[in-house]
């Protein structure tokens, strides 16, 4: 149940919506058995949040043990460059995501439209993960917001108070921009793709 539940919604059940789906009315009688089950080794949680649990048992075969850690990361689909890319309306869904695939901090994700990053792999459909910031260099993929409230996916250089952003297509041309007018969300740190 716990395991269906962070498939599904991505992130853990309550210790009610878990007695609920048990038959279990007793919180206590919940948790007793949520110790258990971590001392077996099925489930790993973390004691300072309460909700913070890693199912360390694969249903499919039986057998327990490491499962890759990942993280929840914001879906937030297409956002206008004229809003705050994490607002909370914005999130359509929570991901689950493996660290190794988007290391630390902050990170959203965001449904890739448009083939203007085809040749740097990033394909329409695609979504990225990006960590959330403004510390970017010459060269990063970076999400960005331009002028006329549109939010874009590009390669990231500056000079002076202009900044270029190269797309890596070569049916396109860089867009250019005073740094005004830029707004930057992130920089690109894992693409996935559904085959």
């Amino acid at each position: 149940m716990i395991d269906q539940h962070l498939n599904e919604r991505g992130y853990p059940p309550s210790v009610r919506e878990i007695g609920q789906a048990v038959g279990l009315t007793s919180p206590s009688s919940v948790q007793n058995h949520l110790n258990r089950l971590n001392e077996l080794g099925y489930l790993r949680r973390d004691p300072t949040k309460p909700r913070a649990m890693e199912v360390r048992y694969d249903p499919n075969s039986g057998a327990s043990g490491e499962r890759r850690p990942f993280r929840h990361v914001p879906l937030v689909g297409d956002v206008a460059a004229g809003t705050d890319v994490l607002a909370e309306q914005n999130v359509e869904e929570i991901m689950p995501v493996p660290t190794d695939l988007c290391g630390d901090g902050e990170l959203f994700m965001l449904r890739v439209r448009g083939d203007s990053m085809i040749d740097a792999g990033i394909f329409d459909g695609d979504y990225i993960v990006a960590k959330a910031g403004t510390n970017v260099s010459k060269g990063d993929i970076v999400v960005v917001g331009i002028p006329g409230d549109e939010a874009t996916v590009k390669t990231w250089t500056r000079s002076g108070d202009t900044v270029t952003l190269l797309p890596a297509n070569s049916r396109l041309s860089p867009m250019e921009f005073h740094s005004s007018e830029v707004t930057v969300y992130g920089k690109v740190v894992t693409v996935m793709r559904k085959l």
